[in-house]
Protein backbone atom coordinates (compact mmCIF):
# COMPACT_ATOMS: atom_id res chain seq x y z
CA UNK A 1 0.00 0.00 0.00
CA UNK A 2 1.25 3.57 -0.70
CA UNK A 3 2.13 6.27 1.96
CA UNK A 4 -0.98 8.17 0.80
CA UNK A 5 -3.49 5.78 1.69
CA UNK A 6 -1.52 4.67 4.90
CA UNK A 7 -1.78 8.65 5.58
CA UNK A 8 -5.35 8.78 4.48
CA UNK A 9 -6.29 5.58 6.75
CA UNK A 10 -4.62 7.34 9.91
CA UNK A 11 -6.06 10.52 9.29
CA UNK A 12 -9.40 8.95 9.00
CA UNK A 13 -8.74 6.86 12.35
CA UNK A 14 -7.09 10.23 14.57
CA UNK A 15 -10.11 12.38 13.53
CA UNK A 16 -12.89 9.67 14.63
CA UNK A 17 -10.58 8.19 17.60
CA UNK A 18 -8.24 11.21 18.72
CA UNK A 19 -7.99 9.55 22.16
CA UNK A 20 -6.68 5.67 20.82
CA UNK A 21 -3.27 4.69 21.88
CA UNK A 22 -0.90 4.48 19.45
CA UNK A 23 -1.32 0.01 20.30
CA UNK A 24 -4.87 0.24 19.39
CA UNK A 25 -4.33 2.89 16.25
CA UNK A 26 -1.96 0.08 15.12
CA UNK A 27 -4.38 -2.62 15.70
CA UNK A 28 -7.27 -0.85 14.12
CA UNK A 29 -4.90 -0.17 10.95
CA UNK A 30 -3.22 -3.27 10.79
CA UNK A 31 0.43 -1.66 10.95
CA UNK A 32 3.14 -2.32 13.01
CA UNK A 33 3.51 0.11 15.93
CA UNK A 34 7.09 0.76 14.21
CA UNK A 35 5.02 1.60 10.78
CA UNK A 36 2.23 3.52 12.97
CA UNK A 37 4.77 5.59 14.51
CA UNK A 38 6.56 6.69 11.39
CA UNK A 39 3.12 7.82 9.50
CA UNK A 40 2.41 9.67 12.92
CA UNK A 41 5.73 11.63 12.92
CA UNK A 42 5.41 11.99 9.30
CA UNK A 43 1.74 13.59 9.39
CA UNK A 44 3.51 15.76 12.56
CA UNK A 45 6.47 17.10 10.81
CA UNK A 46 3.68 18.03 7.83
CA UNK A 47 1.67 19.67 10.12
CA UNK A 48 -1.63 17.12 9.76
CA UNK A 49 -1.58 16.40 12.98
CA UNK A 50 -0.54 17.80 16.83
CA UNK A 51 0.10 15.49 19.65
CA UNK A 52 -1.06 16.46 23.13
CA UNK A 53 -0.40 15.21 26.14
CA UNK A 54 -3.10 14.32 28.76
CA UNK A 55 -3.18 12.13 31.95
CA UNK A 56 -5.79 9.82 32.32
CA UNK A 57 -4.87 8.80 36.16
CA UNK A 58 -1.33 10.79 38.04
CA UNK A 59 1.03 7.72 36.92
CA UNK A 60 0.05 7.30 33.31
CA UNK A 61 0.71 9.78 30.20
CA UNK A 62 -1.37 9.12 27.27
CA UNK A 63 -1.74 11.11 23.95
CA UNK A 64 -4.27 12.85 22.18
CA UNK A 65 -3.99 13.47 18.14
CA UNK A 66 -5.86 16.05 16.56
CA UNK A 67 -6.06 16.84 13.05
CA UNK A 68 -5.05 20.37 12.07
CA UNK A 69 -6.73 22.55 9.52
CA UNK A 70 -3.96 21.91 7.18
CA UNK A 71 -4.52 18.11 7.92
CA UNK A 72 -8.53 18.10 7.61
CA UNK A 73 -7.65 19.79 4.24
CA UNK A 74 -5.29 17.03 3.05
CA UNK A 75 -7.59 14.51 4.35
CA UNK A 76 -10.42 16.07 1.97
CA UNK A 77 -7.89 16.10 -0.74
CA UNK A 78 -6.31 12.17 0.04
CA UNK A 79 -10.30 11.27 -0.43
CA UNK A 80 -11.21 13.06 -3.69
CA UNK A 81 -7.79 11.22 -4.97
CA UNK A 82 -8.86 8.04 -3.32
CA UNK A 83 -12.27 8.20 -4.91
CA UNK A 84 -11.19 9.32 -8.27
CA UNK A 85 -8.76 6.51 -8.44
CA UNK A 86 -11.85 3.89 -7.80
CA UNK A 87 -13.90 5.44 -10.30
CA UNK A 88 -10.83 4.87 -13.16
CA UNK A 89 -10.67 1.66 -11.75
CA UNK A 90 -14.44 0.86 -12.12
CA UNK A 91 -14.33 2.39 -15.60
CA UNK A 92 -11.46 0.29 -16.42
CA UNK A 93 -13.44 -3.10 -15.21
CA UNK A 94 -16.60 -1.86 -16.41
CA UNK A 95 -15.00 -1.40 -20.12
CA UNK A 96 -12.98 -5.19 -19.46
CA UNK A 97 -15.68 -6.50 -18.81
CA UNK A 98 -18.37 -4.83 -21.59
CA UNK A 99 -15.28 -6.12 -24.38
CA UNK A 100 -14.95 -9.81 -22.86
CA UNK A 101 -18.72 -9.99 -22.97
CA UNK A 102 -18.48 -9.04 -26.68
CA UNK A 103 -15.65 -11.74 -27.40
CA UNK A 104 -17.85 -14.54 -25.84
CA UNK A 105 -21.41 -13.79 -27.55
CA UNK A 106 -19.28 -13.48 -31.25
Amino acid sequence: MDDNQDYLNLLRKINSKPGHSQRKLAGDLEFSLGKLNYCIKALKKKGLIKIENFKKNPKKINYIYKLTPKGISEKAKLTLNFMQRKMREYDELKQEYEESKKKNFK
